[in-house]
Order: C-alpha cells, then structure tokens, then sequence
C-alpha cells in the first residue's frame, strides 16, 4: 500500500497564539512576539500573517521593524505556548493513533494518515481539511498542510506549496516533484538545505534539484560525504525513512548540552562562575534521570566588540559519573586550559558525551565510595526539594551572586519567559 503522510504547521504559531487570547485576527492585526526588555536588539520569535504582509522578515530585529509601523508587542510566554501545542496535539489525537504521529516541533508534526483515509471514507485533502477545521474551531490557530507520499514530499508541500495557495494545503508525489520542483529556486526552500550547503552546491554549478539529481554521485560523495546518500534521494523526491523507523530508532550515543547567550560581555571570572552553575544544573539532570557520563566539552565565544573568534576543548575522564565534584573539577581544568582569560565573553556551551545509563557507572582507584554515596543522597534530596517546590527553592550561595544567571534562567523554556 503506498503510503501517504500530511505534515502540518501551526501558521505564525506563536504570535497566533498571542493573538488568540485577545482575541484578534492574525491576518489583519500587526502584533510581534519579543522580550522588549533586551531593547532594540530583541529577536522577534514570531510576526503576525499581518505584518510579514507588509514585507517584515520573519525572526528580525525589533529595530529593523519601519518606525511608521504601528504594532503590538507581546512578551515571550512559552509555558503558554505549550499549552496550546499539548491541545492541538490532543485533537489529533482524536482523529489518529500516537504510533503514527511524530512531533517534529512545537509548531510542527508528521501524521502516517495512509489507514485512515477508508475508516473515514476521506480523500487526502479532505482528511487534511478535517483536522485544519477542528484545529482553528479550538483554538483559533490556521494550519498549513503538506500532503506526500513520502515524509520528505508532505515537508515540502507544506513549506513550498501550501504557504502560498489560499487553501493553505499542498500535495506533491515523486512525479509532481519532478515535474513543478525540479528548476525551482533558490534552493535554501528545501528542507536541510542551509546557506551554507547551497554555497557549496552553487561552487560545483548546482543551481536547483534537477542540477542535483543528475550530478556525478561519486564526486557528492567526495564533497559531502554519507550526506550525499540523502541529497541525492531528496533531489529525486524520495524518502526510505518512514514514522514506524523513526519510532524504532534508538542512537547508539547520547549527549547532554546547555548553552546560553550573555545579556552583556562577561569578564573571564563572571563566566567562570556561569559555567559552574550549567554544570550544577546539568548533572541534577544526570542524577535526576539516572545517568553518567565520561566526557565533557566547552565552547565560549567572545564579545565581537572584541575580535569575536571562539575557543574550547573536551577531556575524557577516567571515570563514568554523575559526581557533581568529578564532573564539575573536570569543567574547572578545561576552563582554566581553554579560556582566554582577557577576552571578554558573550557565550557559553557545555556538553555531556556518551550519556549512558548508570548501571554502566565505572570507578577508578582514587574513588571514595563512601563521599560518593553521600553526595549522592545530597544530589538525590535537592531533586526531592526542587520537584515538589520549584527549581528555585533550593539554591547555592553562588546562585545569589551578582552575575549569576541560574535563578532567572530556572524560570524561562526555551531560553525564553515562561508566563
């Protein structure tokens, strides 16, 4: 049976939903999703239908919005947000099985509708209809929708076709694609082809999908290595991949990351003082969900006021944990290896490799089994503490400090305000 996916996105999500609980129409009212307390720097996370109308960029500035413009700013509310994504979640739900859902996004997902089509005696579009109509009548949010028979096909219907016919819905098989895509620019509209892929398809005089499906296979391969494997199937409109084995799939390694932005340039101490609190916040993480670690990396990067540039490293440890004090002593020599300690900084990135569970949890000769264990029961009774009365009820002296940022951060999703 061939199948047939939809994929849909939840139009301007974020501003749309803003919209809703006011009760205004996104097509008619200007209203933009940003943090207006960052100033005129803020990123816009959303803009109304409204104002990408009248020629504003998704994801700008506030300060690139024309200042005889008049429009509504509305403060980031990601708790909110998922709110709403857990409704429209529920109302699919109603219609289809969670075996054949993949969320993709908050704002986006893939549905295998191919079983339903005959127990509903719906064809494709009109299934597609079906869910748009019980989405907008909760909520009040449009959706766009691609339709494909495969997931690559429904992901380009929908970012190409759909958001520009009235209906808001596209449909594309492999032939269509072929027939409507091929010599269609510029190629930064294809799903997993950034800016930088494209430079380096135009460098070897590929223009469009068609240049890509007739290329030599073997120089992709040189240049692109086992990603040519898909470059090669999307330039074709094929996609082996399917929900079920997206499902099924299980990674051989796992990692664990935090990273965040500075509101203004760090000096190499406030940093310093930064990163212990990511270490802090990722372990409880590790302990929380009964895990360990063997490897940890840092990245910084510098203010631009400054030259910009970057810089960090990783070290293997001896041990696989979740001590708070091996980890965090691990990140303290990579800190003092790695930093540049004149450099104001504007980033920091932390990682956890090889996350595996904790029955693979290793020891080495110098380990205190006994200061372990208690550590442990520590970490497990902030966790206790946190869960039942909110991460910030339980804090460490250095969390109260002035350049600390792990009290205000405990309260955003996302990077962003939660209510």
């Amino acid at each position: 049976m061939k199948k047939i996916y939809i994929c849909i996105d939840l139009k301007s999500f974020f501003a749309s939903c803003e919209c809703s609980k006011r009760n205004l129409d996104p097509f008619t009212t200007n209203l933009v999703v940003a943090d207006k307390t960052r100033g005129e720097n803020a990123l816009c996370l959303a803009i109304t239908p409204a104002m990408k109308k009248l020629g504003i960029k998704n994801r700008c500035r506030t300060k690139d919005i024309p200042g005889d413009i008049s429009y509504i700013i509305a403060k980031p509310r990601m708790k909110m947000y998922m709110e709403y994504s857990a409704k429209i979640y529920g109302i699919y739900l109603r219609y289809v099985s969670s075996k054949d859902v993949h969320v993709y996004s908050i704002d986006e997902c893939f549905i295998d509708i191919t079983s339903y089509l005959k127990y509903y005696k719906k064809k494709p579009k009109e299934f597609a209809e079906m869910l748009m109509s019980a989405i907008f009548e909760e909520t009040g949010i449009t959706a766009t929708v691609g339709i494909g028979t495969n997931l690559y096909l429904a992901k380009i219907a929908m970012d190409i076709i759909a958001k520009h016919v009235d209906d808001n819905i596209g449909m594309l098989t492999e032939k269509a694609y072929r027939k409507y895509l091929w010599h269609y620019t510029p190629l930064t509209d294809f799903w997993h082809v950034g800016q930088g892929i494209s430079n380096h398809l135009n460098r070897l005089g590929i223009y469009d999908m068609y240049d890509l499906a007739h290329y030599d296979q073997k120089k992709l391969y040189k240049e692109f290595g086992i990603n040519a494997e898909y470059m090669i199937d999307h330039a074709l409109g094929k996609e082996p991949t399917t929900i079920a084995d997206i499902k099924a799939y299980v990674p051989k390694t796992n990692s664990l990351s935090n990273s965040q932005i500075l509101t203004k340039d760090y000096n190499y101490e406030d940093a310093f003082l930064v990163m212990k609190e990511m270490v802090d916040t990722n372990v409880t993480r590790l302990v929380k969900e009964h895990k360990v670690t063997d490897c940890v990396s840092i990245c910084v990067a510098y203010s631009k006021r400054n030259g910009g540039g970057s810089s960090g490293g990783q070290r293997k440890m001896t041990v696989r944990t979740n001590s708070l004090k091996t980890i965090r002593d691990e990140f303290i020599i990579l800190y003092k290896e790695k930093v540049t300690a004149n450099k104001p900084i504007r980033q920091i990135g932390i990682s956890f490799h090889n996350v595996m569970n904790e029955r693979f949890e290793s020891y080495d000769l110098f380990t205190d089994m006994e200061k372990l264990e208690k550590e442990k029961n520590v970490q497990k009774a902030i966790i206790l503490i946190q869960t039942k009365y909110g991460t910030n009820s339980i804090m460490k002296g250095m969390n109260k400090l002035e350049n600390a940022t792990g009290l205000m951060r405990n309260q955003l999703i996302g990077g962003h305000n939660a209510i």
